[in-house]
């Protein structure tokens, strides 16, 4: 049987602010780069954010959690005008706070 897979616990919150301004630029730069960009990608990377700040500020640090927030949260924005959807933001979230943390999301091993 396979072993399940441990949760990824981010370290607690210490200026969830801050982390909210590095995921809204490093979401927003990512947008733009998979994408010709378009003007609804800072709307989006906002709006990411803001629900990664308020989940952070009540204490979540399991990474799946805060992606399942993301997810559950971005369903409500309106997507018509973007390349992207809920999920795809969410796992960019999930990518670029497992780069953050050194750990290669591709196969779940440390990148370094």
């Amino acid at each position: 049987m396979a072993e399940p897979v441990e949760p990824i616990i981010l370290p607690p919150a210490e200026n969830p602010e801050q982390e909210g301004q590095w995921l809204n630029a490093s979401l927003h730069r990512w947008l733009n780069t998979e994408f010709p960009p378009e003007a609804v990608n800072a709307e989006i990377a906002e709006r990411a954010a803001q629900v990664f700040v308020r989940q952070r500020m009540e204490g979540e640090n399991d990474l799946g959690s805060l992606v399942l927030a993301i997810l559950t949260e971005m369903q409500g924005f309106d997507f018509s005008k973007s390349f992207y959807g809920e999920f795809a933001i969410a796992n960019a979230v999930s990518d670029l706070l497992l780069d953050s943390l050194g750990i290669d999301h591709c196969c779940g091993a440390d990148a370094g």
